[in-house]
């Protein structure tokens, strides 16, 4: 009896958190491990459909960096990258689309409608939602940067109660152009601050943003931010994502958070507890 007890003291102390966040839009940049090993890929569609049965209206972005080198090494074609972006040619940006819109997309949709949400796969290309242009051509390719973002894509799929899951590939704004491979932290900064979401959420491969003594930073504003990008705490590949961060952020976004997405239910322990479990940025 008490252990049911305890499940219901949990149940109410997440009442005030849900009440706060029902109605409200959620962009989560899926990616590192938690898209890639199958048991957290079960959990992660589990929380997504909690979140969704309480009335949250979660917005799914993600990533697939290594699918897509495990393909082009099998395809014998070399991954380059330059200052840790991707070099894309027009070949490697057939592989990109097929593996982000053709593989990893389908996968997670499928596995959300498997577990009984309403999700629905698409890509910036379709109804050319987001364009780009080369980010500098003759170094990248065709890696770009965000121009556009209709929001009323992708507000019309929430109005119809589908959970959108977004692969970050954009469309040239010439006709038959290849289209442009998009970081996935900046899509979904872009997507989430185009479309008035409350929060971002990124779950990645650490607790969050760390000090130097390699403790969690749980809350941090931009000049914060800035502090430690300009002494070297914030380092490597935690730059692009407090920068898509802030660029949410300064786009309106209320908070954005990095978080775990190792641990079990992340997601809802950052949501629907005062304490939370990783660093949230704000203003």
């Amino acid at each position: 009896m008490q252990k049911k007890i305890e499940t219901v003291k949990t149940l109410l102390d997440a009442l005030p958190f849900i009440q706060e966040f029902r109605d409200e839009i959620v962009v989560i940049k899926y990616g590192g491990s938690a898209q890639e090993s199958p048991q957290l890929k079960e959990r992660f569609a589990r929380d997504i459909l909690l979140m969704y049965l309480v009335g949250i209206k979660p917005v799914i972005v993600h990533g697939g960096g290594r699918q897509i080198n495990e393909m082009l090494d099998a395809l014998g074609i070399e991954s380059k990258f330059i200052e840790g972006q991707r070099v894309t040619s027009k070949d490697v940006m057939r592989i990109v689309e097929m593996v982000l819109s053709g593989e990893i997309n389908k996968e997670i949709a499928s596995l959300l409608n498997s577990h009984g949400a309403k999700a629905i796969g698409i890509s910036g290309k379709d109804a050319h939602f987001i364009t780009a242009k080369a980010k500098d051509f003759a170094r990248w390719g065709l890696t770009g940067n965000i121009t556009g973002v209709k929001p009323e894509v992708v507000l019309n799929l929430i109005a119809e109660q589908f959970i959108p899951v977004i692969a970050p590939i954009a469309a040239g704004e010439e006709m038959g152009h290849p289209g442009f491979n998009i970081n996935a932290d900046l899509c979904a900064s872009y997507v989430a601050k185009a479309i008035g979401a409350n929060k971002i959420i990124f779950l990645t491969d650490t607790a969050g943003v760390l000090n130097k003594e390699k403790e969690l930073l749980s809350s941090l504003t931009k000049a914060q931010v800035d502090a430690l990008k300009a002494d070297g705490t914030i380092h490597g590949g935690m730059v692009p994502k407090v920068d898509a961060c802030l660029e949410a952020i300064e786009g309106g976004v209320h908070k954005a958070h990095i978080i775990d997405g190792r641990l079990e239910h992340s997601m809802l322990l950052e949501l629907f507890t005062s304490e939370g479990i990783g660093t949230q940025i704000v203003l």
